[in-house]
């Protein structure tokens, strides 16, 4: 089951000097800057710093008076905190940054990696799960992950309890393969949730890798979950469900895989086992069923049919046209009035609109400072929960 195929162009080139690594970091780290604010900023001008020069007008366009940018001395005192943690940054484009993870359009710009990072060049495969995993459920994650792993595959998961934990120490038991895995933190790459996966993050740390985009020290939220997810997700060529009920992160995870155009797979489980209730659903829908980790490896080994869309200039666009502040106000209210709590498509609330994207993603990043407007994973726009 696989959702539509995003295109995107090349990311531009990592920083290559500290001071623009600095410029990356301060620019992510300022206020109510997310990925998707991050790389139009970087787009429209150029440089981070430039991007950070130009964001307090943007925000008082917006709006938003008196914005201030992140301080250095904020993000220096993060890099001091990564190097004792031992872990390092690796910015999209760089050799060591998931190269599918790259291909998103709302990309972490960078990652804190802690751990062998080469890894993260491998195939990857996602598995996830329900953290009150069965017995039948945790043997089944284990022998899944394993067999991956043996035959050179990188798992990836999330480090919670349950599935996700078999996944990975099962992994490590078949990195002999040249595999092995990846844990995807919610938090920040230094702060081990739940605590009961400490020494399995030590093992990880040791033989596999750690990664997350938050910074160092964050403590786990509930917000942080679905983002992090989005990753777990675009690093792999698939997603497989291995238990999760119908409500679950589980699920969330495979909605963020249709989304960026990946593979979605499920273990069946019995119908009256809630447990498994999700990978039912997702069986029904056109998940392909698997059994065993060769069921994982034909599905995902399979050659993509070539891309037939024919390569042409990119032609610049036209600048964006100038509105008076009245009428910016009143695009405003026309977006916001478009959304409501649960999520819709950014290109859904554009067509609804009538307008060029050149026209209102100036708008939806205003909003976004503001506090008026929400980005979620996949592309998502709600109001402020």
């Amino acid at each position: 089951m696989t959702g539509p195929r995003q295109t995107s162009n090349h990311p531009p080139l990592p920083p290559t000097t500290e001071a623009d690594r600095l410029d990356w970091l301060r620019l992510l780290r300022s206020r109510r800057v997310g990925p998707s604010t991050f790389w139009r900023l970087l787009s429209e001008h150029g440089t981070a710093a430039a991007g950070l020069a130009a964001l307090p007008a943007v925000a008082a366009e917006a709006g938003v008076e008196d914005y201030r940018t992140c301080p250095a001395g904020v993000v220096l005192a993060e890099l001091e905190a990564g190097t004792r943690a031992g872990a390092r940054l690796v910015f999209r484009g760089a050799p060591d940054y998931p190269p599918a993870l790259a291909e998103l359009e709302d990309a972490p710009p960078l990652l804190w990696v802690i751990g062998q990072g080469p890894l993260l060049r491998r195939p990857t495969v996602a598995l996830v799960g329900a953290r009150n995993a069965s017995s039948l459920g945790a043997r089944t994650a284990r022998l899944l992950a394993r067999g991956l792993a043996e035959a050179g595959w990188l798992v990836v998961s999330g480090l919670a309890r349950g599935i996700d934990a078999e996944a990975h120490r099962a992994a490590l038991e078949g990195a002999g393969g040249g595999g092995g895995t990846a844990a995807v933190m919610a938090g920040g790459v230094d702060v081990i949730y739940p605590k009961e996966n400490e020494m399995l993050a030590a093992e990880i740390r040791a033989r596999g890798v750690l990664l997350s985009e938050q910074p160092m020290g964050v403590q786990p939220q509930a917000r942080h979950f679905p983002t992090r997810n989005r990753i777990v997700s675009g690093m792999a060529r698939g997603v497989v469900v291995v238990e999760a009920a119908v409500k679950s992160g589980s699920l969330i995870t495979a909605r963020c895989a249709l989304d960026q155009g990946r593979e979605v797979l499920a273990v069946p489980g019995h119908p009256l086992d809630g447990r498994a209730g999700g990978c039912n659903l997702l069986l029904r829908d056109g998940a392909q069923l698997v059994r065993h980790a060769e069921d994982v490896i034909e599905a995902l080994a399979r050659p993509e049919p070539p891309d037939l869309v024919e390569v042409i200039e990119e032609i610049p666009a036209p600048p964006p046209e100038r509105r008076s502040r009245a009428e910016t106000l009143a695009l405003h209210q026309r977006i916001l009035d478009r959304l409501g709590p649960v999520p819709v498509p950014e290109d859904q609330v554009i067509r609804d609109l009538g307008g060029a994207v050149g026209q209102i993603a100036p708008a939806l990043t205003d909003l976004e400072l503001e506090g008026r407007l929400e980005r979620r994973p996949g592309g998502l726009l709600s109001r402020p929960s």
